[in-house]
């Protein structure tokens, strides 16, 4: 089943998405660096849009549908702009838990907004999540000023998976009726200028030549890997069952853990690798909702 492979690839890419973006923007401005890689995201997103020949209905969509496309792009931004600050100063491994775990809060708003049911499956499947997040982002002993940052990290993570969930319910309340790829494609255009607008409120956009050759290298890889783990999970969308295809997804965790302590040297303590076969529990057990 070629769409099987397709959802294991999306979620491989979406794995080292965080390894190749937190090397990117070792010393570069977080948002700087968001800006530059959504460049390379938003070709993509064109191009698989245009693949799906979804480009030339852009002019049919309704206005409200362009109101929450818009909005869900700029939740989308503030999740990637607060992402990729928690990767700058933090652990992958912490960060990366965190992020999945906006699974459970956009199941939660869409219990209490949505009024969509929730199964004691899903409420067992969303426990475990959570006890894995807390298990693995417990502090490890080390330095004070590495401990800050992991808690600056922290902070920013969560920011990400809240405005993360938020792009979901808005996804959900407002664009259903758009195709998945041309909302994808409208929504990375909408976190284009948002990311640029920071960057010249900031005037960080003066610190391009200073970008070192690795710098630029590792943070158009991770624009690249976005982008095909875009492909990728649309197609198995597209060819398979999305009840299938979503959970797999989900499991670029155990990528980004995995790569995180090949290339980074980030090791995971017990409690750490306990919480990883939870959160992965969790989210294999949501497979059976």
């Amino acid at each position: 089943m070629l769409w099987v492979i397709s959802a294991f690839l999306s979620a491989f890419f979406a794995g080292i998405t965080a390894i190749l973006a937190k090397i990117g923007i070792q010393n570069v401005n977080s948002h700087l660096a968001t800006a530059l890689r959504t460049c390379v995201v938003v070709v993509f997103a064109w191009l698989v849009a245009w693949g799906a020949g979804s480009v030339g209905t852009v002019g049919d969509l309704s206005e409200r549908t362009w109101v929450f496309l818009v909005l869900s792009g700029l939740s989308t931004g503030l999740s990637w702009i607060c992402y990729f600050r928690a990767l700058q100063i933090g652990d992958v491994n912490k960060v990366a838990p965190i992020d999945k775990s906006s699974t459970v809060l956009t199941m939660l708003l869409s219990f209490l907004l949505l009024g969509d049911p929730v199964t004691a499956i899903g409420i067992g499947g969303m426990i475990l999540i959570l006890a894995g997040t807390l298990l693995m982002i417990e502090p490890k002993p080390g330095a004070v000023p590495a401990q800050q940052n992991n808690r600056k990290a922290l902070v920013w993570a969560v920011f990400s998976a809240v405005f993360a969930s938020l792009t979901a319910i808005l996804g959900k309340i407002g664009i259903e009726g758009v195709e998945s790829n041309l909302g994808t494609a409208i929504r990375t255009l909408v976190v284009l200028v948002m990311a640029w607008g920071i960057v010249l409120v900031q005037g960080t956009q003066r610190e391009i030549p200073n970008i070192s050759k690795k710098s630029w290298l590792f943070l158009a890889l991770s624009g690249v890997s976005t982008g095909l783990s875009w492909m990728f999970y649309y197609y198995a969308l597209q060819k398979g069952v999305a009840s299938v295809v979503a959970p797999i997804d989900k499991l670029s965790i155990l990528v980004t853990v995995l790569f995180s302590g090949l290339v980074l040297h980030e090791r995971l303590r017990r409690k750490a690798a306990a919480g990883l076969v939870l959160l992965t529990g969790g989210t294999l057990l949501l497979l059976l909702q």
